[in-house]
């Protein structure tokens, strides 16, 4: 619905009301950004873990070496699941910025502001909803190789105990 905006004169009330309609996206904006940061920190672990398995490679016995082969396999799709989240929440977080400029400079005069709005915040949310996908994708990922890890801990102790 189109604000009442004169041509001259623009109501201290309808500035309120943008400004009031565009806070809403800030919200979103905000947990995009604590996404971001999650995203980022984890991506900042598997790359550390990368880094110990490169290293662990160097003078590995080929049993060792195949295993931290599968490691590295594993982390580099767990990277690829981070980068998409970090993509999608990244659109989502510029979309939301589209929508609020949106409402600044165009303050909804006409039909066509209004569903360029609608479809970037649509947008916004829906790349938000794919990221959390991409991140529940990698934090499953991560569970299982952390699972994997602790049952190759409890094998070598039981080959080390019945030694």
């Amino acid at each position: 619905m189109p604000l009442p905006l004169s041509a001259s004169v623009v109501a201290p009330d309808d500035i309120a009301h943008v400004i009031q309609v565009s806070l809403a996206p800030a919200f979103l904006l905000t947990a995009l950004a604590t996404l971001l940061n999650v995203f980022s920190t984890r991506l900042g672990r598997v790359a550390d873990k990368v880094d110990a398995a490169a290293a662990g490679l160097r003078g590995a016995d080929p049993r060792e070496a195949g295993r931290l082969s599968r490691q590295l396999t594993f982390l580099r799709r767990r990277s690829f699941m981070l980068d998409a989240a970090v993509v999608l929440a990244s659109t989502g977080a510029v979309l939301t910025g589209v929508a609020v400029l949106t409402l600044f400079v165009g303050a909804l005069r006409d039909a066509a502001t209004a569903s360029i709005l609608f479809a970037c915040f649509g947008i916004a949310l829906i790349c938000t909803v794919a990221a959390i996908g991409a991140f529940l994708g990698e934090i499953l990922m991560a569970g299982r190789g952390i699972r994997d890890e602790v049952d190759r801990q409890q094998a070598q102790a039981g080959e080390a105990g019945t030694d």
